[in-house]
């Protein structure tokens, strides 16, 4: 594995992170370049970019809440996020797919939930593909139930773990 850094994102980040949205998500499912560029502008510490060998290759970006309410389509654009909330609630979780299946995902997972732990934040939500829930769990996460949310004309879940 190349090296590999993490930072959170700046301004410029926003077009190659849609690159990569709209490259690994099914149609509406994918974050516009509006809804990228007002997460990293409004919380970037929640907003973490994964490079290897200088290229950006994914990054995950989360809000966060008091109370999480998994299908709340407003939060996504980070309506009723606050950053002094204990409870994180993760947006896209994304490796370009040209660069999938080299460990990726996990260090940029691994790195994410260290420092939501170092932030002192008590839970990290998601929603995912029911292919995915393995792997979430493998990573630490429980199953809470199939979500309400039909983002994107999808079916999703909702996984949650305690830090």
């Amino acid at each position: 594995m190349p090296a590999l850094t993490f930072r959170n994102a700046v301004a410029a980040d926003a077009a190659r992170c849609f690159d990569i949205e709209i490259s690994a998500y099914e149609g509406d499912e994918a974050a516009t370049l509006e809804k990228i560029a007002t997460r990293i502008a409004q919380y970037p510490q929640g907003f973490l970019i994964l490079e290897a060998e200088g290229q950006t290759v994914g990054f995950i970006n989360c809000g966060c809440a008091y109370d999480v309410v998994m299908s709340d389509e407003a939060f996504k654009e980070l309506v009723g996020h606050s950053a002094e909330a204990p409870n994180v609630v993760i947006m896209s979780v994304v490796v370009d797919p040209a660069q999938q299946g080299k460990g990726y995902s996990k260090a940029l997972m691994t790195e994410f939930v260290q420092r939501m732990r170092d932030m002192g934040k008590q839970t990290i939500h998601l929603m995912c593909k029911k292919h995915h829930v393995p792997l979430y769990e493998r990573m630490g996460y429980d199953y809470v139930r199939p979500s309400p949310s039909d983002h994107g004309g999808m079916a999703w879940h909702e996984m949650v773990m305690a830090l």
